[in-house]
């Protein structure tokens, strides 16, 4: 033992008494709605690859024709040498596809927060943030070293009260997830927009998990609402629906061409990989192409949902494919998950931190890869499951 990581020893020790240990399992298949982890063959309801995009042939076929033409990587950052052709094509179809006046992008959704929050407010400055938002945004905002003012999630009436309560600010933004990634709800965008333009404060919602799922043939929640040209910064991903990586800031231009100034991100992280850049832009054709993934997204979630119900689950306040199967403490979610493995379903527990100590969860991540068949062996495993633990009847 080494005296100077004794204390984490013992950190993983309690982790492992409450639960709480995070095993990481091993994938040996491409990612899809059935894929092989730790050698076992598994109905996959664990990944965000919402149209099953990220083992598609015409992704991959894209990805490769970009290789033969431009390379692998761009070796720079983008303000030096590192922005290439298919990085301005990617963000003008962007904009384009989700009717933003620009788009910027960065490597990730993650660094797509920690780009904009800190580059729009600072010290003396005030953030209102939901409650639940995902860590990326909570990064972002301590990094500006702005207030941070918590409001009740998805709460109008706190919100409002703590713009009230907040007189001492420079410069004011509200920001929200447009999906809950844990609970699968919506943000009341048009009432936050209204909140918004009556106390004139920058409204950004970051649309992670409503990239390829809300809106028309998947364009998103700002689409969803018929917002266009109202939400100031728009935040996406391409590491979910599209099936690749990368993150996407849309919005004013004045706001990305600021961004293109100022976001740390940007500056001085390399550029997006030529196979990645070239895949996204294939996805965008593809969801401009049919909405036909969109729907079989939705309708699968339609059926999971109504037949966890009906066997007696409780699966939270969900209004989108995420399905949160409730179970409490994070001990039954782990023993839930483990079972689930060895009846041929991959479906990860969450537990605290990710989510609040007492609201442990199975959280279902529905695909448009996952045949009928698929989601009738799912049910069966977790009604097994289920009964087996004594969590439903």
């Amino acid at each position: 033992m080494d005296a100077k990581t004794d204390y984490l020893a013992t950190q993983l020790d309690e982790l492992r008494d409450q639960g709480l240990f995070n095993t990481i399992r091993t994938i040996d298949s491409p990612m899809d709605g059935r894929i092989v982890v730790d050698g076992q063959p598994v109905i996959n309801f664990c990944a965000n690859n919402y149209l099953g995009l990220a083992n598609h042939p015409r992704l991959r076929e894209a990805a490769k024709r970009a290789i033969d033409q431009y390379g692998i990587g761009p070796g720079a950052v983008r303000t030096i040498a590192g922005t290439m052709s298919l990085h301005v094509r990617l963000e003008q179809r962007l904009a384009e596809f989700k009717g933003a006046e620009a788009v910027i992008t960065t490597q990730s959704g993650f660094t797509a927060n920690l780009a904009t929050i800190p580059a729009l407010v600072g010290k003396g400055d005030v953030i209102f943030s939901d409650t639940l938002n995902h860590a990326s945004i909570i990064d972002g905002c301590r990094l500006s070293r702005a207030q941070i003012v918590a409001y009740a999630h998805n709460d109008m009436d706190d919100l409002r009260r703590k713009i009230a309560e907040t007189t001492d600010y420079g410069r004011r933004l509200i920001i929200s997830d447009g999906v809950f990634s844990m609970d699968g709800d919506i943000a009341p965008l048009p009432e936050l927009y209204a909140i918004a333009q009556e106390h004139q404060i920058l409204l950004m919602v970051d649309d992670a998990h409503g990239e390829g799922v809300l809106g028309r043939g998947g364009r998103g929640i700002v689409d969803h609402f018929d917002l266009h040209g109202k939400v100031d910064i728009e935040i996406g991903t391409m590491s979910k629906a599209f099936g690749v990586v990368g993150g996407i800031v849309a919005g004013k231009q004045v706001i990305i061409d600021w961004l293109r100034q100022r976001a740390r991100p940007f500056l001085f992280s390399s550029a997006m990989t030529v196979p990645d850049v070239a895949a996204c832009l294939e996805g965008i054709d593809m969801l401009e192409e049919s909405e036909e993934l969109v729907k079989r997204l939705w309708d699968n979630a339609a059926f999971m949902k109504q037949e966890l119900k009906t066997m007696g689950f409780d699966i939270g306040r969900s209004e989108t494919p995420i399905i949160p199967v409730m179970l409490g403490e994070a001990p039954l979610a782990q023993q839930f998950s483990r079972q689930l493995f060895q009846n041929g379903v991959f479906a990860m527990a969450i537990g605290f931190p990710t989510v609040a100590k007492g609201a442990a969860r199975i959280r279902v991540m529905n695909t448009a890869a996952h045949s009928q068949a698929d989601l009738e062996q799912a049910l069966v495993a977790f009604e097994t499951v289920g009964k087996a633990l004594g969590v439903i009847a």
